[in-house]
């Protein structure tokens, strides 16, 4: 899979008789997923490409009609495969606003120019969101622009924090 993929979701069940699927969303709101066309479904070391119909938020979950799925035991091979797009299906960010993805793999330096390794993954903790950093040891910064996050240079592939590398 090229990095130039996001995971944007799995498709989870079927739903009716129609050929619609069920969809777990990891976008924000969740049924932004729809908004994306076309996805690319990987499972395994397979991979197709299926347009988006038609879609909405039924309850709590995401469901959608895909292109040439037209029947239930259609839908159903399709439980289990992973939900990708493209980077640029994405709209830009604006100025001081970041992807997940773009952050993922960067390296991380204090202000001083300690280096302290890159960032693993994020997290949502509800007061702010949290980078992991994997160096030689694990480290959990807080992602507060202007405090903790001094700079994030996509082009440069690094971001600079005010932390103290003994934390």
């Amino acid at each position: 899979m090229s990095e130039q993929h996001i995971n944007v979701g799995k498709v989870s069940g079927v739903f009716g008789v129609k050929g619609w699927v069920k969809v777990f969303s990891f976008t924000d709101p969740r049924e932004n997923i729809l908004t994306y066309s076309p996805w690319l479904l990987k499972k395994g070391d397979q991979t197709k490409t299926v347009d988006v119909v038609d879609g909405q938020l039924q309850g709590k979950t995401i469901v959608a009609q895909l292109a040439d799925i037209d029947d239930r035991d259609q839908a159903a091979i399709l439980m289990g495969w992973e939900i990708y797009i493209t980077q640029d299906q994405l709209p830009r960010p604006a100025k001081d606003e970041y992807y997940w993805s773009e952050l993922i793999g960067l390296q991380v330096e204090t202000i001083d120019g300690v280096h302290l390794g890159a960032v693993d993954s994020l997290l949502e903790t509800g007061a702010n969101d949290v980078i992991i950093v994997q160096g030689e040891r694990e480290r959990v910064i807080p992602f507060l622009q202007g405090r903790t996050i001094i700079k994030v240079d996509l082009d440069v592939g690094k971001i600079i924090v005010d932390w103290d590398p003994d934390f």
